[in-house]
């Protein structure tokens, strides 16, 4: 037998690594997903944080009710937090909350009959599963799906399986809610039994608090009489532990001072930069785009040369806020945490199947101003659950009554717009709430989410400079006591003032960490990552395209003309292409105006441009109206297999596009209504029919 040389040995050493990662997924060597998942932040993790077998897990941590999440926001997550909670306090189940993607699902056909599963699912886009829900989905809903004991033969492999199902959707979108009643359909298909009926909330509506009240009441009823439990008395326990630490010093470099994971401490972050670890981005330009001097409208350049950070024209950019200082004060001072605001506390799950969703040890400040979602609108449960730490007696009943009654917390909270330390200060006229214990802050507000914006520029054109354009949100609200702020519309302006030599850049005087923790961010400096988006140009540049982008919803459209004139500067044959874009008025709010002109003249007749002024006449103009007056060319454009995209506002604008298009497919081709519905129906499905939009 001959000898093997060095490099038949080194083929052979690959060939077996890679055999290994192929049957281990990978275990032995991935990147954690959650950076800090083994530090002290997670407490008593042990075997159990290591097993992607749910029912192993479960056994080990002596659970029987495992509360499956499929989020993007953070939403989806925190309703699963909320169930998991109320199982457990008020009918003794041993719940635990899982993120989708940190399982596998092969032998959920072994799942015990005295268990129960719950999903909360959110719907993301047009009808697709949250990115933590993509292998889940796929799984479930596959034509060859098979079980780790009963095979494909099996008719009900999940007949063992209890489960529960709520889902987040928006009715704006075409495809409501499918993600949860999909689910709900492959579970029912294998054999699985449903425990009351499946909740929808609609974001659309902006009834999702009051749609999951009224689903899980009855729900827990329902499950209360399939599993025996008898209801108790429901009494706050806490989740994690915070442990005050005296002794050390917040300058201590193990202390997390708002940096989101053990490399941005250490201060040598590094790639891959995703959904948990931001790159720490400079800023290369920006500027203001509107000249209506009420009202901002940003322009900035990021510059992510170095970072291996890559984009596609039409993806998403994702910003890490930070919260206003203003904020972080008066949630700070309205608890009574004024004089310990930069104690180092350590955090740590009371359970093995708690997961800290920071890093410990940190401060208080450090947890509100750069981890905490504080100044999200408060929810009616969370009110009822406070109201037993009220600072009196007669604020706890005041606090009862607002959190049972629908009418009077929509009155009281929902119409004024507040957050949580707006709200404690109006009930309590200012006196300090120090019972609440911290704990029930980071169980009931979500991790401050990334904020996605389109990208408004064309990788083709700067691949190592993404484009953002956002407009500042500062709405006076009726009925509000004070103006509504965008969290990280506002946070962008004061780094924008800050680059333009603003010596106090607090936008309208919210007042921002912008230095970052430890002044990592000083230079204007923003944290980002890329996600990858389906809202794309056609491959093939010859065919023509129809956008519709009013306000900022030309974002992208920005991106798509800048990469076609480039295109056509190259000497490729582009396609026509047309973007209809509206604003109040020319003088104002015109965004890009020189740019449309020095694409136009590298485009010639390939590129137009119809815009809609809605102040600058007698009547209201939108772009709306202009598809309607272009009907006869949109048609044939369509007819020619052009893409037709649209981006913006979700609720009124992309749904009258909608049915505009359908009418004028209608009235263009003869055929009927309901014709032209399906044909736009079936552009959508071949996705010649895009939308990027928001509600």
């Amino acid at each position: 037998m001959a000898k093997l040389d060095t490099l038949d040995i080194a083929v052979l050493v690959v060939l077996l690594l890679a055999t290994i990662a192929y049957f281990t997924k990978g275990t032995y060597w991935a990147v954690q997903k959650d950076p800090y998942a083994s530090s002290l932040a997670n407490g008593s993790a042990g075997k159990a944080g290591k097993s992607r077998n749910i029912l192993e897990k479960m056994d080990e941590t002596g659970k029987n009710c495992v509360v499956f999440y499929g989020s993007q926001t953070g939403t989806a997550e925190d309703y699963a937090s909320r169930l998991a909670k109320e199982g457990h306090s008020r009918f003794g189940l041993k719940t635990m909350t899982a993120d989708l993607e940190d399982f596998d699902y092969e032998n959920l056909d072994q799942f015990p009959e005295d268990k129960v599963a719950m999903f909360v699912l959110a719907t993301y886009g047009e009808g697709e599963p949250t990115d933590n829900a993509v292998e889940f989905y796929e799984f479930m809903g596959g034509d060859d799906i098979s079980f780790s004991e009963k095979g494909g033969s099996d008719e009900s492999p999940l007949s063992t399986l209890q489960y529960v199902a709520f889902g987040l959707g928006n009715n704006t979108y075409e495809h409501y809610n499918s993600m949860v009643r999909n689910v709900s359909k492959y579970l029912d298909r294998l054999g699985a039994k449903r425990i009351g009926e499946a909740g929808e909330g609609d974001d659309g509506a902006g009834t999702m608090e009051e749609d999951f009240l009224s689903w899980k009441e009855p729900m827990w009823a329902a499950l209360a009489s399939a599993m025996s439990l008898e209801e108790r008395e429901a009494i706050y326990e806490p989740v994690f532990e915070i442990t005050e630490k005296p002794d050390m010093d917040v300058s201590d470099d193990t202390v997390y001072l708002g940096e989101p994971n053990k490399n941005h401490l250490e201060g040598h972050s590094k790639g891959p930069y995703n959904a948990h670890n931001p790159y720490i981005a400079p800023i290369a330009e920006s500027k203001e785009i509107f000249t209506d001097k009420t009202r901002n409208c940003l322009h900035l350049e990021i510059d992510v040369a170095g970072s291996n950070l890559s984009y596609t024209t039409g993806d998403h950019i994702a910003v890490w806020p930070t919260n206003a200082g203003k904020e972080v004060d008066r949630f700070i001072d309205i608890l009574g945490l004024t004089d310990r605001r930069h104690m180092v506390i350590a955090v740590k799950g009371l359970d093995a199947t708690a997961k800290v969703p920071f890093p410990s040890p940190t401060t208080y400040d450090a947890v509100i101003r750069y981890q905490m979602e504080i100044c999200a609108p408060m929810s009616r449960q969370f009110v009822s659950q406070l109201a037993q730490f009220a600072p009196n007696d007669a604020i706890k009943a005041e606090m009862t009554k607002i959190g049972e009654d629908k009418d009077i917390f929509s009155e009281q909270v929902a119409e004024k717009y507040y957050n949580l330390a707006q709200f404690l200060e109006y009930m309590s006229n200012g006196e300090k709430w120090e019972k609440i214990p911290f704990s029930i802050f980071i169980e009931a507000l979500h991790k401050i989410q990334p904020r996605y914006y389109s990208i408004s520029s064309s990788s083709l054109v700067q691949k190592d400079k993404i484009s953002i354009t956002a407009i500042v949100e500062s709405i006076e609200k009726p009925g509000a006591p004070h103006v509504v702020k965008g969290v990280t519309t506002n946070y962008l302006l004061a780094l924008k003032q800050k680059q333009h030599g603003d010596p106090h850049p607090d936008p309208h005087g919210l007042d921002y960490a912008i230095t970052g923790p430890r002044n990592k961010y000083d230079g204007i400096h923003v944290p980002v990552h890329v996600r990858h988006s389906n809202f794309k140009l056609p491959s093939d540049p010859s065919k023509p395209i129809i956008m519709v982008g009013p306000g900022t919803g030309v974002a992208p459209f920005r991106g798509f003309v800048q990469e076609r004139a480039q295109q056509a500067e190259n000497g490729e044959n582009v396609g026509k292409t047309i973007l209809f874009f509206g604003c109040r008025r020319k003088s104002e709010d015109f965004l890009y105006e020189d740019e449309w002109k020095q694409y136009g003249e590298t485009m010639g007749d390939k590129f137009e441009l119809v815009t809609a002024f809605s102040r600058d006449g007698p009547e209201k103009v939108y772009v709306q109206h202009r598809l309607k007056e272009r009907a006869e060319e949109i048609n044939k454009l369509l007819e020619q297999k052009a893409y037709f995209y649209v981006c913006g506002d979700a609720a009124n604008m992309a749904r009258e596009v909608n049915e505009i298009l359908a009418q004028i497919i209608s009235d263009q081709r003869g055929v009927t209504k309901q014709k032209g519905e399906e044909i736009v129906k079936a552009m959508r499905a071949s996705n010649q029919y895009q939308e990027d939009v928001w509600s």
